[in-house]
């Protein structure tokens, strides 16, 4: 029996600015949701956006119907806020993203969105977890709504060790909602409708106990964007791809040399994403690549080295492709412990890795027959079931 036709509104946050790198961790912030809103589409309904236009109208399907929702104020300074935050590290980065940065655009994105929500008129509205006006913006509308969370990271208390920041965090999370008249306080990152979490239990570990509401669908890869690339270049060795969601720098810079170094001499082959300029004499078994086509070269690495973007992480891992991962900042260390402890990879130091270091761990994940390697196939088979898309769409449909 085929289910009547219903408007589904997607809400996302400014790509880049709330994002450590606009270029690739942003990327997931929409990738997830535009399969999700393609396949709602497929299936008869009307999609629609809202959120920042520059930044999210050439990340989306061309054509589709897209509302504006950052007063012009906030948007002007959305860049030197970008920049001010990413020169933080720790508790403080913490405190400036949610002080700073999301509560402030949750104020300037609610005028809009609830524009975007009186003209579409969505049966449901579905928001990333970091645009905080969605959520608030359907509360006062009694519309349903769903978290859309690309990134597994809170699903594991990140902060559980900090008892008091995990709770200064919901109480600006409160206080957004009780400046705009919703005295009903819920934790704004989690809906009590519908949590659409683009990871599996494999990675992020039991899962049981979550509310029925949670969804653990998968990593749902995005449309592979055309790039060339000299595959013939390829000889037939174990293949690394080294990449990272850091922003350019001196510490971006040092971490390809590094890993070029560790790879010198293995009987490997070692694909670095970076501007060749970074590595202007690399090793004869480096081959640096500005930017790659990642879908299909994962299908042929042996081993990832990354620095624990969730979206990079969970497509290597879709393929059974074990990881090394430095992690940096955010979300990155989380992501790293629970990719050690699913047992398909191992951590190192981003700042202060050796060459030697980084050559023992890489060594240890190319293990043909390794635990590594098992491990991550393991996730894999366990992120294949999960539904993807399909069963996003399937439990949005049930929230209509």
């Amino acid at each position: 029996m085929r289910t009547p036709e219903r408007r589904f509104l997607f809400a996302v946050p400014p790509l880049g600015a709330v994002t450590a790198n606009s270029n690739v961790t942003a990327n997931s912030n929409v990738t997830a949701n535009n399969a999700v809103a393609a396949e709602l589409t497929r299936r008869g309904h009307k999609v629609a956006w809202t959120g920042h236009r520059a930044s999210l109208e050439p990340r989306i399907r061309p054509g589709s119907r897209l509302y504006s929702a950052v007063e012009e104020d906030f948007e002007r300074r959305l860049h030197g806020l970008h920049g001010d935050w990413l020169n933080l590290r720790g508790l403080a980065a913490l405190r400036f993203l949610w002080e700073d940065l999301l509560v402030p655009l949750g104020h300037a994105m609610l005028p809009g969105v609830e524009k975007a929500i009186d003209r579409f008129r969505p049966d449901v509205v579905i928001a990333d977890q970091l645009a905080l006006a969605a959520p608030v913006a359907a509360r006062r509308r009694e519309i349903p709504w769903a978290t859309s969370a690309t990134t597994s990271a809170e699903f594991t208390r990140p902060l559980a060790a900090f008892p008091r920041v995990e709770e200064w965090v919901r109480e600006r999370i409160a206080d957004l909602q009780l400046d705009h008249g919703v005295d009903d306080l819920l934790d704004l990152r989690f809906s009590d409708h519908l949590v659409l979490v683009f990871s599996a239990a494999g990675l992020i570990g039991d899962t049981s106990f979550f509310p029925g509401h949670f969804a653990f669908v998968g990593p749902v890869p995005g449309r592979p964007a055309p790039r060339a690339f000299p595959w013939d270049d390829l000889d037939g060795r174990p293949a690394v791809l080294v990449t990272l969601a850091a922003p350019d720098g001196p510490g971006r810079d040092r971490f390809f040399r590094v890993a070029a170094e560790a790879v010198r001499g293995l009987d490997v082959q070692a694909v670095v994403e970076t501007d060749p300029g970074a590595l202007p004499d690399p090793p004869p078994n480096v081959l640096v690549r500005e930017q790659v086509p990642r879908h299909k070269l994962l299908e042929r690495v042996s081993a990832v080295v990354c620095d624990g973007a969730h979206d990079t992480v969970c497509a290597s891992l879709a393929q059974g492709v074990p990881l090394v991962v430095a992690p940096l900042r955010d979300d990155q260390p989380v992501i790293a412990g629970q990719v050690e402890a699913a047992g398909a990879g191992v951590s190192v130091r981003h700042a202060r890795t050796r060459a030697d270091e980084l050559r023992t761990a890489l060594t240890t994940v190319l293990t043909e027959d390794g635990p590594h390697r098992a491990a991550a196939e393991r996730v894999a088979a366990d992120m294949a079931s999960a539904g993807g898309a399909a069963e996003a769409a399937d439990r949005l449909e049930k929230l209509t």
